[in-house]
């Protein structure tokens, strides 16, 4: 019986990313919705904001009748709707940075 060739096992896209839950990319869509990847925690949200945290530092996604319409902490991934107006990131930190971004949550 004539025996088949075995393919070298390659890792796919999908792949990396399933066993890489904290690759983080953030795609917008026409201002109405945000899907972001690579997520490690909500901090707090919403209908003016939303905050998490990932790889790359706080997120801060910022709009109007905002609906979060997925959160999964397992696989990093956080989706976003409404009238986005902004987003914008923050290092990941020190107590000085948990602290303005607290104090600016709360202002």
């Amino acid at each position: 019986m004539p025996m088949q060739p075995q393919k070298p096992d390659r890792p796919t896209i999908t792949d990396e990313r399933k066993r890489s839950p904290s690759r983080h990319s953030l795609q917008i869509d026409r201002r109405e919705q945000v899907l972001v990847t690579g997520l490690t925690d909500v901090i707090s949200f919403d209908e003016e904001s939303v905050i998490g945290e990932t790889e790359m530092g706080v997120i801060i996604i910022k709009g109007g009748n905002l609906h979060v319409s997925k959160i999964n902490l397992d696989s990093g991934e956080l989706a976003v709707s409404g009238e986005i107006d902004g987003v914008t990131y923050e290092n990941a930190g020190g107590p000085a940075k948990a602290k303005s971004l607290l104090g600016r949550m709360f202002r």
